[in-house]
């Protein structure tokens, strides 16, 4: 007999084994992709953490900035797009990927976003990544327009500085780094928030005052 429009499909067992294997086709190529993603955990950066334990990787940086901005959004109580936020914080550094860590107070830093963009275009274009927003995100981030990414911003420049102070400023001393220079690359926190740019100061000459920067 003729099918009506409103009776639903019966499938054949032909239909879900065609389906079972597009499934499993497609789990083999999320995994891959999860796993691109994964040597992310292996770009060390050049910051100390557990006051000193060890230096941490670019994979820890980005769970640690995503779970404070998520924190400092809720302290400040402003009308922040908390899930974007933390996609901007988790994708942040995702170009270090292809082209490693770059150290904070380095001679290459302006150059730096080059290659991580070419990075991020390329793990975007991995065929099991389902999500297609991610250059569009990091260069949201990279721009630092948005209201989430300038507190992005804010809160990636304070979390290192906070290693350093928990760890007697061992990076500082490990690179050399004077407190005009950590001056230099806080700067514009004073502008965005004035409130956390004034705890930074207080810790900033503190740092000096036990001898952990020099103040020159």
């Amino acid at each position: 007999r003729t099918m009506r429009p409103s009776e639903p499909r019966v499938r054949g067992p032909l239909d879900l084994d065609v389906r079972r294997k597009c499934l499993r086709d497609r789990i083999s190529e999320i995994s891959d992709f999860l796993l691109q993603l994964d040597a992310l955990k292996s770009v060390n950066r050049r910051t100390y953490i557990n006051g000193g334990e060890r230096v941490e990787n670019s994979a820890e940086h980005s769970w640690h900035l995503a779970m404070a901005c998520w924190a400092f959004s809720e302290m400040m109580q402003d009308e922040y797009d908390v899930p974007k936020l933390i996609k901007l914080a988790l994708l942040h550094d995702l170009g270090e990927i292809g082209a490693g860590d770059t150290f904070l107070y380095s001679i290459n830093r302006n150059n730096a976003h080059i290659e991580e963009r070419e990075s991020v275009k390329q793990i975007a274009m991995h065929p099991g990544n389902p999500i297609g927003a991610i250059v569009e995100l990091w260069e949201e981030q990279e721009a630092g327009i948005s209201k989430e990414a300038k507190l992005l911003k804010v809160i990636d420049r304070l979390l290192p500085f906070l290693h350093n102070i928990t760890s007697e400023g061992r990076a500082w001393k490990d690179n050399d780094i004077h407190r005009d220079q950590v001056l230099r690359m806080h700067q514009f926190i004073e502008s965005e928030s004035p409130e956390i740019y004034g705890w930074f100061m207080s810790k900033l000459d503190y740092a000096v005052e036990q001898g952990w920067l020099t103040g020159s």
